[in-house]
C-alpha cells in the first residue's frame, strides 16, 4: 500500500483544471553572480472558505533544507543570516518575495516557498521550487589602454540570451555579450545575461504593492505602520510620500509612525526604484480620529 505524506500533496480540486491550493513560480530558474542580490517570487491561492469556516495563512516561508522532513524556514537559517527578506501581498492574488543579497556559491540550490493556515491539514508547498544556481565572476581582458569585458556563465542555453550592462549602476546602451572601455575611465561594471529559461535576474519594479500594516480604528498615539514591497531586482529602494505634501516622510520601506497624531491623516503612496526604472504605488489612506473623554461632574450643594 502507498503511503502518501501529506508535506508532499495536498491538493483539493474546485473544477476541471484548476487546484484550490497552489503555489506557481516565475521563473522557474534563475542564475545570479556571486555578490549580487536576487528576488525569487512566486503567487499562492487557496480555498477562501472550507467547511464554512474563513480560512486565514498563520505562517508562510521559504526554505532549501529539511531537518527531520521538517522545513526549516530560511530566516532561521544561519546560512543566510542577515542577508534575506521576505515581502508579501495580498490581492486578488496573493505573492510572496524572496530577497537574497551578497549572493554565496552555497546559495545555489532548490528554493520552495510553503504556507500554513488555521484549518486542519491545510497545508502547502510548491513543488518543484525554484532552482537559483550562483555563478563565478565574469571574464575580464586587459591591455595597456582598453579593457574587454565578457559576460559568460554556465548557463548558457541553445537560444541566443541578450545583456544588459551597468557603469556605475546605471545602465548602459550596449547588448552585446562583451564590451571594450578604456582603463582611465573610472567606471565600475557589471553586466546581466537574460536567458529565455534561466534568468539572470535583472528587473525595474513592475509589481508594486503599498498597505497599511495597523487594523482597526487608528487613534492619536498609536503606533502605525505602512508596508511597501515590489518585486524588483536588483533590489529597490523606496520613498514615502503623503500626497498634498511632494517632500519625502520616510525613506524606509516600512513607514512606521510611532505616535500618530490627527494631523498624520491624509493619504500616502510609495516609490520603488532602482538602475533600471521606478513604479509609484496607489494611495494608501490614513484616517486618525481623536478620543473624546467625557468628564461627569456632580453638583453639590452646600448650605451654609
Amino acid at each position: 500500500k502507498e503511503h502518501i505524506n501529506i508535506f508532499d500533496v495536498f491538493c483539493v480540486a474546485v473544477g476541471k483544471d484548476e487546484p484550490a491550493w497552489s503555489v506557481k513560480y516565475d521563473p522557474s530558474q534563475i542564475c545570479a553572480f556571486i555578490g549580487s542580490t536576487v528576488t525569487i517570487k512566486c503567487s499562492y491561492k487557496y480555498p477562501s472558505i472550507i467547511h464554512g469556516i474563513k480560512t486565514e495563512v498563520k505562517k508562510r516561508f521559504w526554505f532549501t533544507k529539511l531537518n527531520n522532513r521538517v522545513p526549516v524556514n530560511l530566516m532561521k537559517d544561519s546560512d543566510y543570516k542577515g542577508r534575506i527578506t521576505y515581502n508579501f501581498t495580498e490581492s486578488s492574488s496573493s505573492s510572496s518575495f524572496l530577497t537574497i543579497k551578497d549572493l554565496k556559491q552555497r546559495d545555489s540550490a532548490e528554493y520552495k516557498f510553503r504556507f500554513i493556515t488555521n484549518r486542519p491539514g491545510g497545508e502547502f508547498t510548491g513543488s518543484p521550487g525554484v532552482t537559483l544556481t550562483v555563478l563565478g565572476n565574469r571574464s575580464v581582458r586587459r591591455s595597456e589602454t582598453q579593457t574587454e569585458l565578457k559576460c559568460e556563465s554556465s548557463c548558457d542555453q541553445i537560444k541566443p540570451p541578450s545583456y544588459v550592462w551597468f557603469n556605475k549602476e546605471k545602465k548602459m546602451e550596449q547588448q552585446t555579450s562583451a564590451i571594450v572601455v578604456s582603463v582611465r575611465d573610472g567606471g565600475r561594471y557589471s553586466c546581466s545575461k537574460l536567458l529565455y529559461s534561466c534568468l539572470l535576474s535583472s528587473d525595474a519594479p513592475e509589481s508594486l504593492s503599498a498597505k497599511l500594516m495597523s487594523s482597526g480604528q487608528i487613534t492619536e498615539g498609536r503606533s502605525v505602520t505602512l508596508s511597501c514591497s515590489s518585486d524588483a531586482n536588483p533590489a529597490a529602494e523606496y520613498t514615502w510620500r503623503k500626497n498634498n505634501n511632494q517632500s519625502v516622510v520616510s525613506k524606509d520601506q516600512q513607514f512606521i509612525l510611532s505616535s500618530i497624531l490627527s494631523s498624520d491623516s491624509g493619504q500616502y503612496y510609495c516609490t520603488a526604484q532602482n538602475q533600471l526604472g521606478e513604479k509609484t504605488s496607489g494611495l494608501v489612506s490614513v484616517q486618525v480620529t481623536c478620543e473624546s473623554i467625557w468628564f461627569n461632574y456632580k453638583h453639590v450643594l452646600v448650605f451654609y
